[in-house]
């Protein structure tokens, strides 16, 4: 085992690289409607099947599903006693489709397995004997309506999409009534007020503009809720006539950053909570009950979080999740009547009561007077004069958040303080913060990290002898950029899957997100016009001014970033006589997923930061 600090310096123990990434065999826990029984998934002969938990009769537990060969991949309550269920060997395998009965365990197919993706639209609801799904079936990158019966007639093609709506929405009575179109650059609200009527157009929004329907208001078939940040720059909770096509009411807004879409209840039809992950996910109730719950559960858990997973009908059962920067989770069924708690399952017990370290939030200003968050999580009680390993978020359009992250973890037990950016172009601090970053993968969004790891080591935190970079996706394109670029402010940087050709980026784009190429365009440029711009920041043609050793790791299968152009840029610094260190899994896309490959990751990871950073 590879470490660079010794454990007297730290004063945590250090924890096998194995047991950070324990995946927990139980999970999609789901209460049936009445609240009598939870469904969930557990591993029986190497494969998920579906078992059942009877809260009123514990005796009347059991597995429901027997497969040794296909993963159950998702299920649902139909009602109190039926469940719909998904079953696949792979993500490229066949759709398969079946409803079984929870007492007599009979199973029927609901389709014949076919070559399509299917997209469930909630809230799910049986109208007339069929539920009303999305489908690519006649289109890979399309999306229509179709009917499943339950009576063995085949689906029926119910809406053809003309081409360009990306999402639907149903109704608390299974009615499709709205619909989102999108080019990626300019966006539309369609209504319609019953499957007889048309869907017309009642809004219209540029690409900057964020409408996020989350459900319909009881009792107005024509009031959703939604997030909006139209003529604001955050995403608020509001009140939209679908209608008219105009905001009703603002109900609520985080000066802070953007809400987040959870907090919407289809058992009562109306907004319960809202939250924002600048202030830890707490929560603002709406709903007396889920406020009552919460307080009760923050009198068990007064230093964690509470999540809400879901809810029976009449919300006296409840399952949550309980977690925090220092604590993985647990899942809970806790029922507000009895004030009784049972554990359902740990997110990972490997790590039960072991020692973590918390984030603490940085703010720091850029040389353009940009005001950057950030996240630093320290190595123990030491916090100054440490090595930093600089973990870059994938997107931009994602975000580093407070909460539990293993791969931050198993970095601060190994002595490493963990920085992490949310450089301009990140999202949650609204659009303006997000536009920022539009055509700056190369520029502003580089120096943002640059500057913050400067500042870092201008307080006193950073080693300035003992940096790494490192990151996924964006992330690993900004280690290779700053390879690059900024030779003297890392000692290494370590690549996974990491855009080395922007170029090759665009050219790999899946069928089903080809509509978001226009606002790709827009972020990162188009490489037919603006093909200078691509050819001065795409890492692959810079690969001569590298002298760091670099750590990169590729995936045959990675949809998003291309295999010959990690080869040539390896190849590359081979040439060069650069110390670099290629991991190349055949089987794998743009995360590693086999557990084996996952350990070993980690330990590459492990031995290169040791050797790097001493």
């Amino acid at each position: 085992m590879f470490i660079s600090c010794k454990q007297s310096d730290r004063n945590q123990p250090i924890i096998p690289v194995e047991d950070f990434f324990v995946k927990p065999d139980k999970g999609s826990f789901k209460l049936s409607p009445d609240g009598s029984k939870i469904g969930y998934l557990d591993v029986h002969d190497h494969c998920k099947n579906i078992f059942i938990l009877d809260l009123q009769n514990p005796d009347s537990s059991k597995q429901l599903t027997y497969q040794a060969d296909l993963n159950v991949q998702s299920f649902f309550w139909l009602d109190n006693k039926q469940i719909v269920f998904s079953n696949t060997q792979s993500a490229a395998d066949s759709l398969r489709l079946f409803y079984i009965d929870v007492k007599t365990e009979k199973r029927s197919p609901l389709l014949s397995p076919q070559k399509s993706r299917l997209r469930w639209i909630n809230p799910i609801k049986v109208n007339n004997g069929a539920v009303t799904v999305a489908m690519n079936k006649r289109d890979s990158s399309l999306f229509d309506l179709y009917k499943i019966y339950f009576d063995g007639r085949k689906e029926e093609l119910v809406y053809k999409n003309p081409g360009n709506i990306v999402s639907w929405i149903g109704s608390p009575d299974g009615v499709v009534r709205l619909a989102m179109t999108s080019d990626s650059v300019q966006e539309s609200v369609l209504y319609r007020a019953s499957e007889s009527a048309a869907f017309k157009e009642v809004m219209q929004n540029n690409f900057e503009t964020i409408f996020i329907p989350l459900g319909f208001k009881k009792g107005a078939m024509e009031t959703v809720y939604a997030l909006s940040n139209q003529n604001r720059d955050k995403l608020a909770l509001v009140e939209f006539d679908a209608s008219q096509g105009k905001e009703d009411k603002l109900l609520f807004m985080e000066e802070k950053g953007d809400l987040s879409s959870e907090g919407y209840s289809h058992q009562v039809q109306e907004m319960a909570f809202t939250s924002s992950f600048t202030n830890k996910y707490e929560k603002r109730f709406f709903n007396p009950v889920y406020e009552d719950v919460y307080k009760d559960l923050k009198k068990k858990f007064d230093d964690s979080e509470i999540g809400f997973v879901d809810a029976d009908q009449k919300l006296e059962g409840f399952i949550v999740r309980v977690y925090s920067d220092i604590h993985p989770g647990e899942i809970y069924y806790y029922n507000r009547l009895s004030k009784t708690y049972k554990l359902l399952t740990e997110d990972n017990p490997k790590l039960k009561d072991k020692d973590f370290n918390k984030m603490e939030e940085l703010v720091y200003q850029t040389r353009d007077n940009k005001t950057i968050h950030a996240y630093i999580t320290y190595p123990g009680n030491k916090t100054k004069d440490v090595p930093v390993v600089v973990l870059v978020h994938d997107g931009p359009n994602r975000r580093s958040d407070w909460g539990f992250d293993q791969e931050v973890q198993f970095l601060t037990n190994r002595g490493y303080a963990v920085f992490q950016i949310n450089y301009r172009g990140s999202m949650g601090y609204g659009k303006e913060f997000w536009t920022a970053g539009f055509k700056e993968w190369g520029g502003k969004i580089q120096s943002d990290i640059s500057e913050g790891v400067t500042w870092l080591i201008h307080q006193g935190i950073a080693d300035k002898n003992r940096i790494a970079i490192m990151g996924s996706g964006f992330g690993g394109y900004s280690a290779l950029y700053a390879a690059a670029f900024n030779p003297g402010l890392y000692k290494c940087a370590i690549s996974s899957s990491g855009y080395s050709n922007l170029f090759t980026y665009f050219r790999e784009i899946p069928a089903h997100l080809q509509h978001y190429v226009q606002l790709y365009y827009r972020i990162i440029g188009n490489p037919e016009k603006e093909s200078e711009l691509f050819q001065a920041i795409s890492p692959v043609f810079h690969a001569d001014k590298v002298r760091m050793p670099v750590l990169f790791f590729q995936g045959g299968k990675d949809k998003y970033s291309s295999v010959t152009d990690a080869n040539q840029f390896v190849g590359k610094l081979k040439a060069n006589n650069v110390p670099v260190r290629y991991v190349f899994k055949k089987d794998e896309g743009k995360r590693f997923r086999n557990e084996e490959n996952v350990v070993e990751y980690y330990q590459e990871i492990e031995r290169f930061l040791a050797e790097n950073l001493r």
